[in-house]
């Protein structure tokens, strides 16, 4: 046995033994995966963090002084364009939260408003229905009597209502020391994750370099240049996704706007943003955002909410048919019934979050592979097989009938002689 096949054998057989070992120890090395997430989680944070931003810097640097000669400005331009890629982002957050925020307490507001007239409504509604059985209604006014609506606390009610849903839901936060810990924390991770993206940021010509420097002492040239093309694809489609998503998002939540002020709906600012936002995450987030939307306009008239659901399922059809293949579909190439799939596995694995990265991976992938295919058959001399449209498959069913007034024509000549 060659050493080459000795060493082949001897890499699958670790690999199998290192399953065998991860399968029977698997709490052990989840608990070991655990803490390591637990350690590099800012950083990837950062990292994550860094790539966006990386975006919007990208877009700055290039128009900062382009064809300037100045040394100062040169050496300003990355600093400067951090600080405003910064800036940028805060204002879009500062100004989503004074348009939605300020709508969404007056419209709870409305809400805590409207219960106990309602409820007076329902209650004459049901004793007029109660008419026709004299003693039911009797025994119904004596217990509303008791029970007086107007007289309740609302504040107090909303209060204990609160604090119910905080001990139900944050079960596990059991003392004021776990929120301040875990709060702590939170922000300790969100700080050190905004340090690490700036200093990616402002090194990544340096650490881009060192990278490439540790590919070509590693790796063959082959395996650099396979590398490069995965990490180069990936690139351009996670860009691509992210760019044309927040386009799209742009689009959706400004017609959103134009047609709610036309239908003269309630609530068309905080709507709009509510839809636009939730629009990032692929499919599912229109509806999400309408849902919402829906609710807080039915609390003021629920005529016009239906109006909403109506007018807003028209637009994201015309959206998704029109304006998301030109804008989003296109710029990854990848299929619909894929974005789909993807949408579906990564929010069951990992939620919006997995919503959000599972389509530019899948579009990554699904390039990779059939450009892989592609180069295979070529090499094997198959000729791709292309997919045949309807039209012509139709077009050749029914030639049929274009043959036959010839054959009339032919018939006429044949009698006529």
């Amino acid at each position: 046995m060659e050493k080459k096949e000795l060493k082949h054998y001897a890499v699958i057989s670790l690999f199998i033994i290192g399953i065998c070992l991860a399968v029977k120890n698997f709490g052990f090395f989840a608990n070991v995966i655990g803490v390591i997430y637990g350690a590099i989680f800012p950083l990837i944070l950062g990292a994550v963090i860094a790539y966006i931003f990386n975006i919007i810097l990208s877009g700055l640097e290039k128009r900062y002084f382009p064809n300037t000669q100045s040394t100062g400005i040169i050496k300003a331009r990355r600093p400067v364009c951090i600080v405003l890629s910064f800036l940028i982002v805060l204002a879009i957050i500062a100004l989503i939260l004074k348009i939605v925020i300020p709508e969404l307490f007056g419209a709870f507001k409305l809400i805590f408003d409207e219960i106990p007239p309602l409820f007076d409504k329902i209650s004459t509604y049901a004793f007029k229905m109660l008419e026709e059985y004299p003693d039911i209604q009797k025994e119904a006014m004596a217990l509303y009597n008791e029970f007086d609506v107007k007289s309740l606390d609302w504040a107090s009610i909303t209060e204990k209502a609160g604090s119910f849903l905080k001990t139900g839901v944050m079960g596990i936060i059991t003392s004021a020391v776990g929120i301040v810990g875990t709060v702590t924390g939170t922000v300790t991770n969100v700080v050190i994750a905004l340090i690490f993206a700036i200093y990616l940021l402002a090194r990544k010509d340096k650490i881009h370099c060192d990278l490439n420097r540790f590919e070509n002492v590693i790796f063959k040239d082959t395996t650099t240049q396979k590398i490069n093309k995965v990490c180069k694809t990936a690139d351009d489609t996670f860009k691509s996704f992210f760019v044309g998503q927040f386009l799209e998002a742009i689009l959706l939540g400004c017609f959103c706007f134009i047609g709610m002020k036309i239908l003269q709906l309630p609530y068309a600012a905080m709507s709009s943003v509510l839809v636009g936002v939730t629009a990032l995450i692929p499919i599912v987030g229109g509806f999400l955002g309408a849902g919402i939307s829906a609710f807080i306009i039915c609390t003021e008239n629920p005529m016009q909410a239906l109006i909403f659901v109506v007018f807003l399922l028209i637009l994201q059809q015309l959206e998704g048919n029109i304006v998301y293949p030109k804008v989003v579909g296109n710029s990854i190439g990848l299929p619909g019934i894929w974005v789909l799939a993807a949408v579906t596995v990564g929010g069951g694995l990992g939620g919006i979050v997995g919503m959000l990265i599972s389509v530019p991976v899948t579009a990554t992938i699904y390039k990779l592979l059939f450009e892989y295919l592609g180069k295979k058959e070529e090499a094997m001399g198959i000729k791709a097989i292309e997919e045949k449209p309807v039209e012509k498959e139709s077009k050749k069913l029914f030639n049929f009938k274009k043959k036959q007034p010839e054959k009339k024509k032919e018939k006429a000549k044949s009698n006529k002689k």
